[in-house]
């Protein structure tokens, strides 16, 4: 069975299903086992039929995405509805229970847990997929008039072949929109399906709502060894959730790997098994656990911006047109998207992927916390020592993570785990006590600065280059950015304020090169 065809039936759930009860998990390794069996049982022929019929099964009730009718080359013909038994009824439930990304009374639904730790939605995953299988990625845009899809069996007007290996289509020259930019005349749709379109209608706010749309909320699951109900941390979040943007950055990361390979593509069930694993074909560095380093050399702002106004641009001009798109000029449409790109780069592509407490299953916090008062003007590094060896594993870092908070409260009497953050090897940040409660690693200084530990000993070696560059230039740009941590904040090392070896030798001697260090706190 073709690639493609198991994401036809994949995405014919996404718009036609209704929500169920999943008795699997909600987890990655769930979804893969839905691809394996529609790759093993499902013959290429009946894919293509069964799933056009369950797309237009949902036109006709009024649930399709016009954006992906338009752009996913759906077939517009009348179609039987398809046949639900090439899954067993375990898998049907699961898919029913991912097939749309809501949020309901606080509760995030249509996403999954993944072996990294992190929370995913499924849609735009697969949409990206989608996009990715279909090669061709620019297209240009419709003239005003209704825009109508095409012969799946002809090739599209309009498209061209996807850029040469090497560059990426989205990567052609492009600068931020303005007032004396033309309209955009097409559109990458792989960013479009994944990226482009939430983003800009989220951030389409009336002129006197100009708030900040809350991008990249996280969430607690109610367990983590068979999650089931996902609660948001604020209620209040908008639909471009943490769980959201994961899973739209990594369909178009894994959508722009498969436009790039030639045929026979690789099964999608292997092809997420490695990128939520290892690594795809063998290559750690494009994984989960990376998302967002890859996605911020998969696109800039400028040409996330052009493709942002595109797509809203194509979102006015489909039928029926979206109702938060009339009456908006091109100009306003250019502002809207000059801003979201720039949040997006800057708010989540440019800031470190942290786990909350949650994740790692923390113990409650003993006593009343401290609050801080922001912002701060120091932030001190420490390497935990024990345990000795660096975490490279989500299951390995939170077993660190509950090791270290046993020992700080039962063992020291502190309140908590003591470090504001730990940084492991695997790509993520833990949050310990986090931004607002003050820390305990260093007596007399604790209100001053956030305590950011390294997972692991380095008296005589150095954590891994990317966990250094977290520390160095990634959590303390954030946290500037958003109003935490001074600007002009000093970086100083645990031995320099109390008497220890913390935090290593041969870190201490690497952090006195770093643009903040100082030699003494005042």
């Amino acid at each position: 069975m073709t690639a493609q065809g198991v994401l036809w039936i994949l995405l014919a759930f996404l718009v036609w299903s209704n929500p169920g009860t999943a008795s699997l998990p909600l987890v990655m390794d769930s979804v893969i086992q839905v691809l394996a069996e529609l790759e093993q049982k499902v013959p290429v022929m009946e894919v293509s039929l069964t799933a056009s019929a369950w797309l237009l099964s949902a036109q006709d009730s009024g649930t399709s995405n016009p954006l992906h009718h338009f752009l996913l080359e759906t077939p517009s013909h009348k179609a039987a509805e398809l046949d639900a038994h090439p899954l067993s009824p375990e898998l049907q439930g699961l898919m029913k229970m991912v097939a749309q990304h809501e949020i309901r009374g606080g509760q995030e639904h249509g996403v999954v847990l993944a072996p990294d730790g992190s929370t995913v939605a499924v849609k735009p995953l697969l949409a990206g997929l989608e996009a990715g299988l279909q090669g061709r990625r620019i297209v240009n845009l419709p003239l005003d008039s209704p825009a109508t899809p095409w012969d799946a069996e002809a090739t599209p007007p309009g498209y061209r072949d996807a850029s040469p290996e090497g560059t990426s289509s989205s990567d052609t020259e492009a600068t931020l929109p303005n007032d004396k930019a033309k309209s955009p005349t097409t559109v990458d749709r792989l960013l479009a399906v994944t990226l482009a379109a939430d983003l800009g209608l989220t951030f389409l706010q009336p002129p006197q709502t100009q708030s900040h749309p809350g991008l990249g909320t996280e969430g607690c699951w109610d367990q983590l060894s068979d999650p089931q109900i996902f609660t948001l941390l604020d209620p209040k979040a908008s639909m471009l959730t943490m769980a959201f943007l994961n899973g739209a950055l990594d369909g178009a990361l894994l959508g722009d790997y498969l436009s790039r390979i030639p045929e026979p593509w690789p099964p999608l069930s292997h092809l997420l098994s490695q990128y939520y694993g290892a690594g795809v074909a063998g290559d750690p560095g494009f994984r989960s656990n990376f998302r967002r380093q890859n996605g911020a050399a998969l696109t800039s702002v400028s040409t996330l911006a052009q493709q942002v106004w595109g797509t809203l641009v194509l979102l006015q001009r489909l039928k029926p047109a979206h109702t938060q798109l009339q009456n908006v000029s091109q100009e306003q449409l250019a502002q809207v998207a000059t801003y979201a790109a720039k949040e997006f780069t800057e708010a989540f592509l440019g800031c470190p992927a942290i786990h909350p407490r949650c994740r790692w299953e923390a113990a409650p916090y003993r006593g009343r916390p401290k609050p801080l008062q922001l912002p701060l003007g120091f932030l001190y590094v420490h390497h935990t020592y024990v345990p000795a060896l660096p975490c490279t594993t989500f299951t390995g870092c939170s077993a660190n993570m509950l090791s270290m908070q046993r020992f700080h409260q039962d063992t020291r009497g502190w309140d908590d785990i003591g470090y504001s953050f730990v940084v492991g090897s695997d790509g993520y940040v833990y949050e310990g006590r986090g931004w607002h409660w003050g820390g305990a690693p260093t007596l007399g200084h604790n209100s001053r600065g956030f305590g950011v530990a390294f997972v692991g000993n380095y008296t005589a070696t150095l954590p891994t280059e990317a966990a250094l560059r977290m520390v160095r230039e990634v959590l303390p740009s954030c946290a500037s950015r958003a109003g935490l941590l001074r600007p002009d904040y000093k970086l100083l090392g645990h031995r320099q304020l109390v008497a220890t070896d913390c935090p290593g030798d041969a870190l201490f001697g690497l952090l006195r090169t770093w643009p903040h260090f100082t030699e003494t706190e005042n």
